[in-house]
């Protein structure tokens, strides 16, 4: 698991050099692909978390069958919602070569 709170990506819209990105592939379709991937897990990742964190601080009201939001949840929310965008930081991931693939094309065909 990723330490959000010592990432550097960007919160906002960046532009790449196209030159970088594909580096690793010498393909920008794959490297995107790639990515976007990454980016899939990064945010399955945060939504398990966010849950996760939330459901500690839910207080159950049986009497009207529902749960009450505290203080400490509304927190929790906020510090999600300031993040930067799963994309934003596989793109990061990416640049930095904290991204292992592998072409399994190749491995089936030796």
């Amino acid at each position: 698991m990723m330490d959000l709170k010592k990432t550097t990506a960007p919160v906002n819209t960046v532009t790449y050099d196209r030159n970088q990105v594909d580096e690793p592939t010498e393909n920008i379709y794959e490297a995107i692909s790639i990515i976007s991937r990454r980016a899939e897990q990064i945010n399955t990742e945060i939504k398990k978390e966010l849950i996760d964190k939330l459901e500690e601080f839910a207080t159950y009201n049986d009497s009207l069958e529902e749960i009450f939001e505290n203080k400490e949840q509304i927190e929790v929310s906020k510090f999600y919602e300031k993040l930067p965008k799963p994309h934003a930081l596989a793109v990061q991931e990416w640049l930095t070569d904290k991204i292992y693939f592998r072409h399994t094309e190749e491995e089936d065909a030796q």
